[in-house]
């Protein structure tokens, strides 16, 4: 009579397998992290993440409305400026009319309805490519949080529907939310980078937008002294309850599936949406490992983002969100 239960009964076909699913992929799940520059009629192929690009606002356009056919509907913006533009204080992210500020408006006058996430940090405008003002050789905290809060209400006055601050200075998250607030704009969220680990899997990203700290004396040549240690796991829940704490909608771990382990801590420790940013490395390592002919694309980018669902995210931010729900609506 040894075994009674047999699980292997659950798993006998995909009739069954379909039907006793814990975890289902939806295009409702996806944030898509968007590359915008400067010119017309640009659409340039960033070279450490194959197939994916860097956009004008005209081609903008065209991506924002690809998306929203195929059941995408949120985006998460990030900008890439010229040099000349950038100093020690972040200036030009302040612009009115910078280009972040016109990148939200454009997705707005395309499609209205879409969600529109934007990136607030100093790094695309810093010339040292830092998160933070710098004095003496030091990322200065408090004097980054006011331009952090300024930045904010500047993307949310162009429309944005939700700030996503990725910075990991302390106090930005209230910082943010009071400015918000002061400036009568309640009702745009707040998506907060809560444990951002200082990790090597960034590198493409960096690429994308030109971002990476400078290699100069007595200038940070990491972000280790605010982003997070990888070695950590109890911070990420310090951290996290701040920021709910101070007011953030949405929590988020960066990045994905060597950090999913925060994702379960954070499920299981608060009642509060949690994002997870599956980010360039892990996306340039499968693209590298699939040319070379060694995994199979497809069903191994399947297989990541159910891990980062079955671990506990509710959004996923990820270069893969077109790839997958492609296949999801075949």
């Amino acid at each position: 009579m040894f075994p009674i239960r047999r699980n292997r009964r659950l798993r006998t076909n995909e009739t069954i397998r379909s039907l006793v699913r814990e975890t289902y992929i939806s295009p409702n799940d996806f944030l898509v992290p968007l590359f915008v520059v400067e010119g017309s009629g640009v659409k340039e192929e960033i070279g450490s993440m194959p197939n994916y690009y860097r956009y004008s606002l005209d081609l903008l356009k065209d991506e924002v409305k690809t998306l929203w056919s195929l059941g995408l509907k949120s985006v998460l913006l990030f900008v890439k400026v010229s040099d000349n533009l950038k100093d020690n204080k972040g200036t030009e992210a302040l612009n009115h009319e910078g280009l972040m500020q016109r990148a939200i408006k454009t997705v707005k006058s395309v499609c209205p309805d879409m969600l529109v996430m934007t990136d607030v940090a100093l790094d695309p405008f810093s010339s040292y490519g830092h998160d933070g003002i710098i004095e003496n050789g030091k990322i200065i905290n408090d004097t980054t949080v006011e331009v952090l809060a300024e930045m904010s209400v500047s993307h949310a006055e162009a429309g944005a529907d939700f700030v996503a601050p990725s910075d990991m200075m302390d106090g930005r998250i209230l910082g943010i939310r009071e400015a918000l607030d002061q400036s009568n704009l309640i009702d745009v969220g707040i998506m907060s980078y809560s444990a951002k680990y200082a990790s090597a899997f960034y590198g493409p990203f960096r690429d994308a937008l030109d971002s990476a700290p400078v290699n100069i004396q007595n200038i940070p040549k990491d972000k280790k002294t605010y982003q997070m240690d990888f070695a950590n796991r109890e911070e990420a829940i310090r951290e996290t309850e701040m920021d709910i704490n101070e007011g953030a909608d949405i929590v988020m771990v960066k990045p994905g599936l060597s950090y999913l382990d925060i994702v379960r801590d954070i499920r299981n420790s608060f009642d509060v949406p949690i994002a997870v940013y599956q980010v360039s490395g892990e996306y340039a390592m499968l693209k590298a490992a699939a040319e070379k002919g060694w995994l199979d694309h497809d069903a191994v980018m399947l297989e990541q983002i159910t891990s980062i669902k079955r671990a506990g995210a509710d959004i996923i931010a990820s270069y893969f969100a077109k790839d997958v729900v492609k296949i999801l609506n075949v």
